[in-house]
């Protein structure tokens, strides 16, 4: 009997692809081309792999051809398949924008009552003009969308934006931003338990990776007479480590620093009092 394997779906090619192979790196799993231009090989985890769209990968995790699969929350939200999102990826991310025509005034939602809305999420953006009790004509089209309104077709679009530079070079503006969004990992709803356990060893990487990305590791120089006016201000994931100096009256001061707080945490220990501050990024954190 072979042993059990997870199958996970990821982009074929393009930033997510990029961006789950990247993960699965960290995670300790290698990807390989193989042979096959719809599989590739993982090493370091008993995994197999599927290339295939964004878009059908939810039809492929909700049928059971996929155990588990990356991909955009716009994608899982747009397609509504019955998978379950098991955590948010912290890469890849973008958001789903109303633009205009660079000349258009915006007034607020209600400007888009009798409009003409192009879009590739046609059901995220009924969602949304039904929650806001707008009625639009929505024109549901892939792949070029910011052209709609320069050939006539709609007044608007809804469409993911990252940098905007797209929308620039199209003559629109981006008036309102309705959803962020980012890489998720999901799953089948009824995995087996053998497979469920093996998700849950593959996420408790993930996670290891995510904290190492949202922290930092440093380290500095202290008077010991000041020690606990710095103790205070970075206690660390319990408390920090300490070691004396060759120096007498100095100590070093290990400890861990969120990414969110990292500089103002830094001021306020030069502040304090320390020297020698030595920022240091962690691969791996595992409480």
């Amino acid at each position: 009997m072979s042993a059990q394997k997870l199958t996970l779906a990821i982009q074929k090619s393009g930033r997510l692809s990029d961006g789950s192979k990247d993960l699965l790196k960290l995670c300790g799993i290698k990807v390989g081309n193989g042979s096959n231009q719809f599989k590739a090989v993982a090493e370091g985890f008993p995994l197999e792999i599927l290339l295939l769209r964004d878009d059908d990968i939810p039809q492929y995790v909700a049928d059971g051809v996929a155990d588990i699969g990356i991909l955009g929350m716009n994608e899982v939200l747009e397609k509504k398949k019955e998978v379950k999102v098991i955590r948010n990826l912290g890469f890849s991310r973008c958001r789903l924008s109303v633009a205009l025509p660079r000349n258009a005034e915006y007034t607020g939602r209600s400007y888009l009552q009798g409009k003409r809305i192009a879009t590739s999420y046609p059901a995220i953006l009924e969602d949304f003009l039904a929650e806001n009790k707008i009625d639009a004509e929505i024109h549901a089209i892939s792949g070029s969308v910011e052209i709609a309104p320069g050939i006539g077709l709609a007044d608007a679009i809804f469409e993911i934006v990252s940098s905007g530079g797209t929308l620039l070079s199209n003559g629109l503006k981006e008036v309102e931003v309705i959803m962020q969004s980012e890489a998720v990992l999901i799953s089948n709803p009824h995995l087996s338990a053998e497979k469920q356990a093996l998700l849950d060893k593959l996420t408790f990487r993930m996670e290891a990776v995510q904290k190492a990305r949202r922290n930092k590791y440093i380290l500095l120089n202290a008077p010991e007479e000041k020690l606990d006016k710095i103790i205070a201000l970075i206690p660390g994931m319990k408390s920090p480590t300490i070691l004396p100096l060759a120096q007498k009256g100095w100590a070093s001061l290990h400890s861990v620093v969120s990414e969110d707080d990292f500089w103002e945490v830094i001021d306020n220990l030069k502040e304090a009092g320390a020297e020698g501050i030595l920022v240091v990024p962690i691969e791996k954190m595992v409480l």
